[in-house]
């Protein structure tokens, strides 16, 4: 039993980097994000970059729907005089997040070698 003078002894809690240092089997990430204005579209190619890479036998995580970014426009019907005629518009771009840990180098050309739709924007980071 502790008597009163003993100092207590600190707990550190868990970080995000250190629990990251006990994965040491993890060597590698790729990590895909992808931007579409598009919702089906996007979830299309995500589908067919899944299946690349379970064919393929890379641990996968994803897709993670990111928050969809919505800008909002307003402007007037009228080029001069009627201010309260107004119309509004809107863009949406969705975005889906996927990691790849570990990939081989024959993932990694099939991916490069994926033939994805127009308007889809991929960043993929290593």
């Amino acid at each position: 039993m502790p008597s009163k003078t003993e100092p207590k002894k600190l707990v550190k809690k868990a970080t995000i980097g250190d629990s990251r240092k006990g994965q040491e089997d993890v060597k590698q990430r790729i990590r895909i994000k992808i931007k579409s204005y598009d919702h089906q579209v996007i979830d299309s190619s995500v589908r067919q970059i899944m299946d690349t890479v379970m064919r393929h036998g890379a641990d996968i995580h994803g897709p993670v729907p990111l928050p969809t970014e919505i800008s909002k426009y307003t402007v007037n019907r009228s080029t001069f005089v009627h201010k309260d005629a107004r119309e509004q518009f809107e863009t949406r771009v969705h975005k889906r997040l996927i990691d790849i840990y570990n990939p081989s180098s024959q993932l990694i050309d099939a991916l490069m070698d994926l033939n994805l739709p127009a308007g889809i924007d991929i960043e993929v980071k290593m």
